[in-house]
This record gives structure tokens, sequence and C-alpha cells, in this order.
């Protein structure tokens, strides 16, 4: 079964004003290892995965059809 995509919404870019834009939606990727750092995978803005701290996001849950949406878009 295939993992079920995890979103997040930057709150804050501090040190990372290049790669995140802060109220932008961003894919999560999960790592286990990362998480137990505080740190977590997402993809930012070059379209490459990186780790950033935690806190600097919120886990939105999104609607079905706009999870399906955006799955096709990628």
């Amino acid at each position: 079964m295939a993992k079920r995509r995890q979103f997040v919404v930057c709150l804050s870019n501090k040190g990372y004003r290049a790669s995140l834009v802060v109220r932008r939606l961003y894919q999560a990727i999960p790592d286990a290892e990362a998480s137990k750092r505080g740190l977590l995978r997402v993809i930012d803005e070059s379209g490459e995965d990186y780790l950033f701290p935690e806190d600097l996001f919120e886990a939105v849950e999104l609607p079905t059809g706009l999870r399906r949406r955006l799955a096709l878009a990628t």
C-alpha cells in the first residue's frame, strides 16, 4: 500500500529564505530518523528534499479531492 502524502505549510523561513516561502504548501516526506532529531524532510523551492527544523512548519489535512489533484500534478 502506498503511503499517503503529507503536506505542511511553512510558518517561518528564518535561516532558509532562499529555500522556503512563508504560507506556502510543501510536501513532506516521512523520515523517522530525522523526526527523532526534530527535523522534517520537505521538498523545497528547488524541487529537492532537504531537512528543516520541524517548528518551521505545521501539518495540514487536505480534502481528498485536492489531495488527488495535487498527486496528479507531480
